[in-house]
């Protein structure tokens, strides 16, 4: 009975993780999910998976207290508990254009706010991609 409660413990608990968002920092200045869209309560996992790179949030929707600056070439993972889009970006590659956005919930009311923000030549039309996307 025991090993039947920890078979069943096991498997919801690797449920609850199937659901959450794995994001790679890659070698060639990229993230391997450039718009993550995710529910409520659920955690992205940001892999370092080539030195260098963290995750820096720019911006996110009102009243949404946005996580810290990470260490670089450090594993990183933030449960987002409002909805809205969140823009974030590695900070030692930001005007390269290594940015995302995570959209939670279906809710892009704070969309033209992101839309707004400038950053590099190149990180903005990259941004505008990532919105055009985002509205498709």
């Amino acid at each position: 009975m025991r090993i039947l409660a920890a078979v069943l413990a096991l498997m919801l608990v690797s449920e609850a993780r199937a659901d959450d968002l794995v994001i790679d920092m890659t070698a060639d200045d990229d993230f391997s999910v450039k718009v993550g869209n995710i529910n409520v309560g659920q955690t992205v996992t940001w892999l370092p998976n080539a030195k260098g790179h963290n995750i820096e949030f720019a911006k996110g929707p009102a009243g949404a207290n946005l996580p810290s600056k990470s260490k670089l070439s450090k594993e990183v993972s933030v449960k987002f508990t409002n909805t809205g889009v969140y823009l974030y970006w590695c900070g030692p590659h930001k005007d390269t254009g290594m940015l995302g956005l995570i959209v939670v919930g279906n809710d892009l009311s704070n969309l033209s706010e992101i839309a707004g923000i400038k950053i590099s030549r190149q990180s903005d039309s990259v941004l505008e991609a990532l919105i055009a996307s985002v509205n498709r």
